[in-house]
């Protein structure tokens, strides 16, 4: 068999979501189709077979596509053991791993609760696809689980590779940047984030994939316990729990 290199694009749907489309030139995979349409154009384009379809969480702007998809292309769907989910589908939780052979791919499942209880995420050596659990220089808000599970989850994903590239599903990283900057003015990283995810989005580019590393210097959720932002929040605990609530708190009303 022909090997083919893999290739990881963006496909926009709504106001500022991305749909991660993988493929090597003949088949594909992609990860949160909550919009059918242009993942059908694409594919079309791209003369693409949809072999595989992963699902981070049960929200609809991630889950809405995936039956039009099925009905056009015979795909495994892949979706958290923890949620419901409306369509034929393999059950996978903490620990499992999916093999995705035709794209010469595997992912280990991790059980990330606090965007929503059942969120998980997809990571290799190379790539983390995290849904709405973590964001550039941010983190999805916490509409089912606690802060502790949010923070927690974080922390999880602290621990990877920072060489590792990241891939959520939403286009907020410049308003998070803007935010973070409020939390910490003088970080250098941080204003070299800024600069530089203002020139991507001038020419309508994504500010995505970051990476672990770019997270651990730019985002204030993985930094809790920096002294610039303990003292910045005026927190009455200084705990990394305490300091994390009350950014998640503050962003929320940003």
């Amino acid at each position: 068999m022909q090997n083919h290199q893999l290739y990881i694009e963006p496909i926009p749907a709504f106001d500022d979501n991305y749909i991660w489309l993988l493929h090597n030139t003949q088949d594909a995979i992609v990860i949160d189709p909550g919009d059918a349409g242009p993942v059908l154009a694409e594919l079309n384009i791209k003369k693409l077979k949809l072999k595989a379809i992963l699902i981070t969480h049960h929200h609809a702007d991630h889950t809405l596509g995936v039956n039009k998809l099925l009905e056009e292309y015979p795909a495994i769907v892949y979706a958290p053991k923890y949620e419901q989910f409306r369509f034929n589908h393999i059950a996978i939780s903490e620990g499992d791993v999916i093999e995705l052979p035709t794209l010469n791919l595997r992912f280990n499942v991790m059980w990330l609760p606090g965007h929503t209880l059942g969120h998980i995420a997809y990571v290799n050596d190379n790539q983390l696809f995290c849904g709405d659990v973590l964001f550039g220089a941010g983190c999805g808000r916490i509409f089912e689980g606690s802060p502790k599970q949010m923070l927690h989850s974080l922390n999880r994903l602290k621990k990877l590779n920072p060489l590792i590239q990241v891939f959520c599903t939403h286009e907020y990283t410049a308003k998070n940047i803007d935010f973070a900057l409020s939390l910490e003015p003088d970080n250098q990283m941080l204003i070299n984030r800024k600069h530089h995810v203002s020139l991507q989005r001038e020419n309508n580019q994504p500010s995505l994939p970051s990476t672990i590393q770019l997270e651990l210097d730019t985002n204030p959720f993985l930094r809790c316990q920096q002294p610039t932002i303990v003292q910045k929040v005026d927190s009455n605990h200084s705990d990394e729990l305490s300091v994390f609530t009350k950014i998640r708190f503050l962003r929320n009303h940003y």
